[in-house]
């Protein structure tokens, strides 16, 4: 009988995969090699690999064995132990599956039909569990439930574990009774190799823990993680598992400080259109900065939610001008809150694959922080290509945060249909509270059929909630195309549109809405007309000026109206093809009205023009949430309290 002595093998990075050789003896087999050398192990298949060539499980001379006598020999030397843990701080399950491979290199082999494979768990006592009944090596036979493990490995065992448990584990291997030794010439071997893998991303369970070490542990098969730049861990491909719903809004993930864990997203979809600066391509004093960074109403930062808890309030941002696969020097820094990706960031967003199949492609135009010249800025075309174009041109807006290194995912697997979700923005009890507690970006059932989702726009009267529908129109499956007006001196009221909404979308017969929808509008609500030209502030929509609160004396009263330029969720929601242009409510000039276009971001039209209609209005103080959670999968449904 030969023994080992005792030797663990530490495998990094997400799981330590520890291997301590107890012993073999000639009936079991023999362990050849320590295998020393510290492994990484990368997840959407988390891997255990040895690199050692010797580093593998041999067995040679064997002798039959019984099952009987296989599977409860007990005495030091005759079965390999291993034991599974992790280094992960924090709360989070990973899925595994221990699986064997067939490694023998010598042509005097044992064929695996006469081999048994034999794996129980120890308790804590010493006694042993057993996990699989003895079963003959066989590699076709073994379903591939982890997609992570290649083909021609023999499934062992699959479980999960959360990251503060230790299991340990002893397989014994033996040839079968029936197994004529001397009728090969003896003395022929059999070796294998115990790896570990972790279950692809598209079936992991719900992880939990800080969002670095949950994105880390694994992005799934469509996803990966890039460590090439010393300044971002990346994450990269065309699906990867990083959508997160934050306050309303659908986020990805784009890469990792790793001086503190910090997580910077991206909106998956725009979130408004609006100028970025009368010419200039500096972020710094920019309309774009902002609107970005205003905590009034009619701003970005201001109805994200308790944001001080969640986003680094001291973010910098590289606004250094670049070429498209350039990382840029750290020449032109701005500290804020909010800001946008820049061209690079994209750039490695879909490291290995085409821009059009990167997971920051979302088929429409929007705008990154990033000068391409002195008077141009890169945006992203709806193909996915780097483009640009003049900041004076009003585009979709991807607003970009970093989370604190100290928020947690409570629960999710990052996939689109199952978002993670973040602590202390889970809610999940939620009937009898008042609307307008709630956050810009959730979704509310409201209307009837095809025209029933709608979306939280903000709380702009105080005491309301102002919502909009989630996409224009439909009638039948087709978007509704209006004109806005026959004339330009028409009041919104009598205009074209403004008849629309205030009359047949308000007329239940119409099936827009309901008679308990209609019971809960505002009546009357102020919309603002003030005129955006190009190269002037978001705000002209609205204010008199961009300095002061002196609102526009432009206005018109309605039940019903529309979302005005520069307000949250005036932007495209759906991939070009999927959706339409719309109007908004803001002139551009005497003759022209501001449009949602999807060929350009914003552009502006003749009122005599048709395109589709998203209704806004105000929703009264007294509406409650009786059900839903406010997520596109769970909307709000609601009544009158």
């Amino acid at each position: 009988m030969s023994k080992s002595k005792e030797k663990i093998i530490i495998l990094g990075l997400i799981l330590i995969m520890i291997i301590a050789v107890i012993g073999v003896s000639y009936a079991a087999f023999r362990y050849t090699g320590t295998g020393t050398k510290v492994n990484s192990i990368t997840s959407g298949a988390i891997m255990m690999t040895y690199t050692e060539s010797d580093n593998v499980i041999n067995m040679t001379g064997a002798l039959p064995t019984t099952d009987a006598t296989g599977t409860v020999r007990l005495t030091e030397g005759e079965y390999f132990d291993f034991t599974i843990s992790s280094n992960i701080t924090g709360n989070v399950n990973i899925n595994y599956e221990i699986s064997a491979k067939d490694v023998t290199t010598s042509d005097r082999k044992i064929d695996g039909s006469n081999i048994k494979l034999y794996l129980t768990r120890i308790k804590e006592d010493g006694t042993e569990e057993e996990l699989m009944s003895p079963e003959t090596y066989n590699e076709e036979a073994s379903a591939n439930n982890y997609t992570g493990r290649p083909a021609g490995e023999m499934s062992l065992y699959a479980s999960s574990m959360n990251s503060s448990e230790t299991n340990n584990y002893r397989l014994r291997m033996y040839v079968t009774e029936e197994y004529n030794p001397q009728g090969d010439g003896g003395n022929l071997q059999f070796s294998v190799k115990i790896n570990v893998y972790g279950k692809d991303g598209d079936k992991m369970p719900v992880t939990t823990g800080p969002v670095a070490d949950v994105l880390l542990s694994g992005v799934g098969a469509n996803g990966a993680i890039n460590t090439t730049d010393k300044d971002q861990t990346f994450i990269t491909g065309t699906d990867p598992n990083n959508y997160i719903w934050y306050s309303g809004k659908l986020w990805r993930a784009v890469s990792i400080d790793p001086d503190d864990n910090s997580v910077k997203l991206v909106t998956q979809w725009n979130i408004s259109s609006i100028t970025y600066s009368s010419g200039s391509t500096a972020f710094e004093g920019s309309y774009m900065e902002d609107w970005l960074n205003d905590t009034s109403v009619d701003g970005f930062l201001g109805n994200l939610r308790d944001y001080e808890n969640f986003i680094k309030l001291d973010s910098v941002w590289n606004a250094t001008e670049t070429t498209a696969t350039t990382k840029p020097a750290e020449t032109t820094m701005v500290t804020d809150p909010v800001g946008l990706l820049n061209i690079y960031e994209y750039r490695m967003s879909y490291s290995g694959t085409t821009y059009s199949n990167g997971y920051l492609n979302n088929g429409i135009i929007w705008r990154s922080i990033t000068p391409y010249s002195s008077s141009r800025l890169w945006r992203v075309f709806y193909n996915g290509g780097p483009d640009n174009d003049t900041p004076s041109n009003a585009l979709g807006v991807r607003p970009s945060i970093n989370l604190k290194s100290n928020v947690k995912i409570v629960s999710g697997d990052g996939t689109i249909n199952n978002p993670y979700r973040l602590n202390g923005d889970n809610d999940t009890e939620l009937s009898g509270t008042l609307l307008n507690t709630r956050y810009s970006g959730e979704y509310i059932r409201f209307g009837t059929g095809e025209n029933n989702l709608y979306r939280i726009v903000s709380h702009e009267n105080g005491t309301g909630t102002k919502i909009t529908s989630d996409e224009p129109l439909k009638s039948d499956g087709e978007f509704i195309e209006i004109a806005f007006a026959r004339y330009n001196a028409e009041t919104f009221s009598s205009t074209t549109i403004g008849t629309f909404l205030n009359n047949d979308y308000l007329n239940k017969e119409n099936s827009y809405l309901i008679d308990e929808d209609i019971a809960m509008i505002e009546d009357n609500t102020t919309w603002y007309l003030g005129t955006v030209g190009d190269g002037v502030s978001y705000k002209l929509a609205k204010y008199t000026n961009t300095t002061d609160d002196i609102l526009t004396t432009s206005v018109t009263t309605a039940k019903v109206g529309l979302l005005r330029m520069g307000e949250l969720m005036a932007g495209q929601f759906d991939r070009y093809g999927n959706t339409t242009t719309y109007w908004t409510l803001t002139p551009y000039s005497s003759d022209y009205l501001w449009i949602m276009a999807l060929t350009s971001g914003s552009s502006y039209s003749r009122r005599s023009y048709a395109y589709g209609v998203r209704p806004s209005l105000n929703l009264k103080q007294n509406v409650i949430i009786t059900g839903g959670d406010g997520t596109l999968q769970n909307p709000f449904t609601l009544t009158l309290q």
